[in-house]
This record gives C-alpha cells, structure tokens and sequence, in this order.
C-alpha cells in the first residue's frame, strides 16, 4: 500500500512516467509515419515521433528529456553508429527544446500547459508546428550535408532543394499538426485516467446544443463511406470515387464536423483519417507520369486540409463559447453579479408551479444616496447569502432594479418557509463601516405558473402587495388580499402615465391663475395646473402629479408651465403690465443643477424681469437633496427671483427647517386658516407663524380665505397677503386679459 502511495506521489518525477511513456508510445509513433519511394529515394509522407517528444516536453517540461533521450536511444540504435546515434538525439533534443522554450516565453500562463486551449492557439501553431517542423528538418539537412549521419541520407537525398525535400517538410509539418493533440491526450489519460471523462465531458460541451445522435450517425456513415471508397484497390472496374476526386469530398464534411462537434471531437477523429489516408495513398493514388508533382500536391492537400479544419474547429468552437459565455453574462446581473429578471423568467419555466416571495427594502434609497450605490449592493448580496442558508439548491434570490429583491421557492409546504423566511429576515444585520444597519424589509408572496406571460406585470402587483407589507410587519399574499384591487390600481396609474404622456406631447393642459390680493392694494396671481380630460373635463393636479413624480415627469411639467407662463407675459405684457405670477415647483425640480440656468434662458428668450415671478416650494421630506437645494434657491433668489414657502406648518415643515432655508414669502396652510375664527389653539400658531416671518423680513401669505370673518382676522394679524375664494376662485389664464385687474409693482 504503501509504495502505491509513493507511486501516485511522485509518478510526474523524471524517473517515474516522464521516463516510461516514452518507451511505450514511441512504437505507436513511428508505426504512423509513412514512407515512399520516388526517384529512387525515401521521402517521408507522415512523421509523428516528433509531435510526441513536444507532446511529452509539453506535458512535463524539462522532466521529460531524460525519457526522450531513452527512447531515442532504444528504438534509434540499431545498425547505427554512436555519432549516428548522438546526431539523432540532438536532432530531437534542438527543435523541440528551443520550441518549447520559445512557447513558454510568449505564452506565458498556465493555459500555455495545455495543448487544448484557445486562448495561445496562435503560438502553438508557430513554435509548436511551424518553428518546430522548420528546425528539425534545418537540423538534417545540415547534418546530412556535413556528414553526420553514418547511414545514407535518402529521406531527401543530396540536393536539399528538391521535390523530396518539400514532401518530407510537408509531412513532418503535417505530423506536428495532428499528432501533437492525439499524443497529449494518450499522455494526459495514462497519466490520469479520470482525465478520458473529462475530455468527453468537455467535447460533448464544445459541440452545438442542437446536435442529435442521428445528425452524428449520418456523419459518422458519411465519412466510414469516403474512406471506404478510397480504401479500394484501384483496377480496371474502379469507379471515380476510388481515386483521389473523393479525397477532395473529406473536406467539406469534415468541416460540417468541425463546425457542429467542436475542436476536441474534430482533431482527435481527424487524426487517425489521416494516418490511414497516408499510409493506404497507393490505393487511391496509383503511380503513374508525373508522379513526383502529384505527390507533392496531394501532400499539401493533407496539410491544407488540416489546417483548414482545425481553424475552423477552433474558431466555431470559441464563437459557440463566446455565444454561451454571453448568454450566461446576459442572466447575471453587472453590478450585484446576482441572477437578474431575465433568469427569474427562464427558471419559472423549468417547473409547472413556483412561488414567487417579492422583497422590498424602501430605506435603500435613502441609505445609497447618502452611502453609495456599494451599500445598496452589498447589502443585496449579504441578505441573498443569508437567505441562501434556508432554501433549497434550485432556488434563487434574483436581482430587481432599485431596492427590490425576489425569490423563487417551490410550492411544497411554502406558508411555513414564507414564515420561516419573514423570521430570517428579521434576524438579518448589515454591517456598514462597523455601523450595523436592519432596513425594514416589506414582503409579498404568489403562486405562478409557467408560463408566466406578464411578468413585469406581476411583479407591479406584488410589489404594491409589499408596500401593503411594509404597513401591516407581516407578509402579504397576492391571492387571499385579492389581485383585483391591485391590478385596477396598477392599471389606473399605467393609463394615467399614458395620458400624462399624451398630454405633454400635444400640450393638452390648461393653465389656470387664482388672485392673491395684497393687503396695500397690489396683487399677483397663482399659477394652477388643470390637465384636459378625453371628454373636456379638467383634471385636477392632486390626481396626475403623484404619478408624474414617481415616473420622473414632474420637472418637465414644471418646465412647460414655466415656459407657458412666460410665453403668456411676453404675448400679454400691454394689456398685463407689470404682472406678477407664482409657480409651484416641485422637489424634483428644485433639486435639479441645470434648473437656474434654464430659468435665466427662458427669461432673456421672453424679455420677463425675474422679479415678475415668484417660485413656490413645499419644505419636505421630499427634497433628496438638501445641498442642491440650497444652491438652487440661492441662485434664483440672486437672479432676482422671489421664493415662497408653500404649505408651512404641515407635513415636515417646521421652525427648525426654516431656519436653513432663505425664502421671501411665507404661505400659512389652510388647514389653520380655516379654523382662525372658531380655534384659539390656531390663532396663537398663526400669529406665531407671522412674529416668525417678521423676524426673518418675510411677507405671509394666508392661504384658503373663504368668508370675510376669516378675512378680518388676518388682516388683524397683520398678514401681507389673502388668497382664497372670498378673494378670486381660479379662472383660466387667458380670462385676465379681459377683467385686465389691478397690478402693482413688485412690494
């Protein structure tokens, strides 16, 4: 047991396989090579021992020169002198060794050990055959012409510049082309037997994925047939496919081979073909005049042949790995290197029914803008591998757009792995710089079955389910809530975006301007945004502005009100002179960096003062970036440009935001407005909201005025501005050019 052990152990050491293959494959070898008579001389038509001394010196290196040196010596020493025998062996030794040597320097690498791979296919076919065949044959010819050789030197003759010559190149060129893949192969399976296996398995990879067993058998009987025919003793009664017209119908099929079975299948049957076509020529090849020329044709046609089919192997076989390698990139996602939707789509149609388990993890957004688009992936990879633990190998988390994951899980027992899934997630730490961080992760679930035809549909529908999850901490089914309600949800916020779209292409919004009245008789107008229905009806803004905001709409809407605005200024300023108008900008707008050049553009483009417009924003939580914000407000505000604080009081507004932002107008909410008179608690927080205004040089504006007792007592609390019903309902923008109101100047 034990030497078997120290066998296995040191089987690549130079005196264990390096030194007894050679001894073994050798015979094989010079069994290939064949021999012809022309001229009276022996020329070479196929040499194999030298491809199996660079299949050896590939495989092993320097460990295998000893055993070259062997088995040159065994089988070489017959009828030869020493100086014979030593001039052999070198002729060996050179051509392979500087080969070899040549190889390895421009092919660095540890592919450049094998003779099947693709990527150092152009050096092997120059030091490996090319430079090795040329060196060899250099190698005799001057030996022979110095008179090494104590036997004859009738492989080429005297003249070296002859027919013979270019035939045994030819051959030896030829050998090194097939030969060296078929010897690497016996040597790797000797060395290692499992090899075979995987050779198979990776031939049967190579081959294209639409390959039957009977498009195999055809070729296979295609080319049993041809060399049938070929193998024929030619006589009198011999038929034209015994000659060599059939030697030329190989090669198309042999290329249908190489283009549908791969380079491993290729070479290897290649290879024996050949052997027998070179050692059989006299039976499809008769001696007749012009023999020497004929030969030296059909020599090249071997060469020509096998370097056509082995490039053409080659290159179907990398193009079919490209394609693959592509289409396995194509289901990974770049960025998370996670299976993405594409592959959630292909594995839904590998089983009848699936459960689909959708993740949503909201906070993502807030923590990526702050931390970086890495937080977010790999806080999705973590959770993916976390989760990995508890599900079975088939199933996957797949990568979604934004801050969603899914899973896909089987149906079997699937509400106790969904439980146990939300109880896994709960478990689930992220750590960041240190900084453990647990996202509230909202989770919906559903049966599908294949095929799934709406996918991004359904995933629509389960991510609203997810939202509902986040509300109620439990996971939620799309089946037992009902999909109706959410497919009637989704549907109105697709038909809505549609019309969003359809209207802002055709301009089908219409413009309407409510009166603020100020209190020392100057006034200016509120900018409202209607969108015309399919009937005519108006719809109002707190119906389509939502969706316009999610689908990043709202900033062009906002700059089509902008530019309609000024476009009615610019037509109207004779009969409005001195108008003053206020737009209400959204966050998406404001947070824009290009928005304050723009608004310098459009006002040079209709000659409108920028005191004439005031801007008016909501301070909320929806402002993603606060910095940006601030240089934007300052920009306009140093353009000339007044803003306003809409909405103050409600929502995340407060005293201690105001405090960051610079504003010149603040707008009190109606909801205390409406109350001043009946509410003392809302008395005091207005009049407290005026103290703060004044403070800050601010003027107020008092919003939802809808009787005159309301009126009065604003005007007690000193409120600069009025706006609401009592004062002016909203009416369409081009309705002022006939009432032509009161304007003043800017106050």
């Amino acid at each position: 047991m034990l030497s078997v052990e120290t066998l296995k152990k040191n089987k690549d050491q130079w005196w264990a396989l390096p030194l007894v293959l050679p001894l073994l494959l050798l015979p094989l070898a010079r069994v290939g090579n064949t021999y012809v008579h022309i001229e009276g001389g022996l020329v070479v038509l196929y040499y194999l021992p030298l491809s199996l001394f660079s299949a050896f010196i590939m495989m092993y290196g320097r460990r295998a020169l000893p055993g070259i040196a062997l088995g040159v010596v065994v089988y070489y020493h017959r009828n030869v002198g020493l100086l014979d025998l030593t001039v052999t062996l070198l002729n060996f030794f050179v051509p392979t060794t500087l080969s070899w040597a040549g190889y390895r320097i421009f092919a660095p690498g540890q592919h450049a050990v094998s003779w099947w791979h693709a990527r150092s296919g152009t050096q092997r076919m120059f030091w490996l055959v090319f430079f090795n065949a040329t060196v060899f044959m250099l190698f005799y010819q001057i030996a022979a012409f110095l008179g090494l050789y104590e036997r004859p030197t009738s492989l080429t003759g005297e003249n070296p510049f002859t027919v013979l010559t270019l035939i045994s190149y030819q051959a030896v060129l030829v050998g090194c082309l097939t030969g060296t893949p078929v010897f690497y192969l016996l040597i790797r399976v000797l060395r290692h037997p499992r090899y075979l296996k995987s050779f198979l398995s990776q031939a049967r990879a190579q081959r294209d994925k639409k390959v039957s067993k009977v498009e195999v058998a055809v070729w296979l009987g295609i080319i049993l047939f041809l060399l049938g025919c070929l193998m024929q003793p030619t006589g009198d009664s011999s038929s034209l496919f015994s000659t060599t017209y059939t030697l030329s119908l190989l090669l198309p099929v042999m290329l249908w081979g190489a283009m549908r079975f791969g380079y491993f299948f290729i070479t290897t049957v290649w290879t024996p073909v050949l052997a027998l076509l070179c050692h059989y020529y006299y039976l499809y090849f008769p001696s007749v005049p012009g023999y020497e020329t004929q030969m030296v044709i059909n020599t090249s046609s071997y060469g020509v042949f096998s370097l056509v089919i082995v490039f053409m192997a080659l290159t179907a076989t990398r193009q079919r790995i490209m394609h693959l390698r592509g289409r396995r990139l194509a289901l990974i996602d770049p960025l998370s290197h996670m299976p993405n939707l594409r592959a959630l789509n292909r594995d839904l149609g590998k089983a009848p029914w699936s459960v689909l388990c959708f993740m949503r993890i909201p906070e993502l957004e807030l923590l990526g803008r702050n931390y970086g688009v890495m937080l977010r992936i790999l806080y999705k990879q973590q959770m993916a591998a976390w989760l990995r633990q508890i599900l079975l190998p088939d199933e996957l988390a797949y990568q979604l757009s934004g801050h969603d994951l899914v899973l896909r899980i089987h149906t079997e027992s699937y509400l106790e792995r969904i439980d146990a899934l939300d109880k896994r997630v709960r478990q689930f730490r992220f750590m960041w710089d240190g900084m453990p961080l647990q996202p509230q992760v909202g989770i919906s679930y559903s049966f599908v079955r294949s095929p799934v035809t709406h996918l991004h549909l359904l995933l629509g529908e389960m991510s609203t389910m997810a939202d509902l999850s986040l509300a109620t901490n439990q996971p939620e089914s799309l089946q037992c809530r009902g999909a109706n309600h959410v497919q009637k949800a989704v549907k109105l916020k697709v038909d809505m975006l549609n019309r969003l779209q359809q209207a802002l292409d055709n301009h089908h919004f219409r413009l309407m301007a409510q009166r603020i009245e100020g209190m020392r008789g100057d006034s200016y107008y509120e900018i409202l945004l209607r969108m015309r229905g399919d009937d005519g009806e108006l719809i109002a803004p707190e119906i389509f502005l939502p969706v316009a905001h999610e689908f990043g709409l709202s900033s062009r809407i906002d700059l089509m009100v902008l530019e309609s605005t000024l476009q009615f200024m610019d037509e109207w300023r004779e009969q409005l002179p001195a108008s003053r108008f206020s737009i209400n900008l959204t966050p998406a707008t404001v947070c824009r960096v290009p928005f304050p050049g723009e608004v310098q553009r459009l006002l040079a483009r209709y000659h409108v003062e920028p005191w004439q417009l005031i801007f008016e924003i909501t301070e909320s939580q929806s402002f993603t970036n606060v910095e940006q914000t601030q240089v934007t407000l300052s920009r306009l505000r140093a353009m000339g440009c007044r803003i306003a604080i809409d909405d103050f009081g409600t929502g995340y507004a407060s005293y201690a935001r105001l405090k960051s932002i610079n504003a010149d107008i603040l707008k009190i909410d109606g909801s205390f407005i409406r109350n001043i008179v009946t509410s003392s608690l809302d008395y005091q927080i207005v009049e407290s909201m005026c103290h703060l205004a004044r403070m800050k040089n601010m003027q107020v504006v008092a919003e939802y005025v809808e009787s005159e007792e309301i009126k009065n007592v604003a005007c007690s609390l000193g409120i600069d501005y009025l706006q609401g019903y009592v004062i002016g309902k909203p009416q369409p923008l081009e309705s002022l050019i006939a009432t032509k109101p009161e304007t003043t100047a800017q106050a």
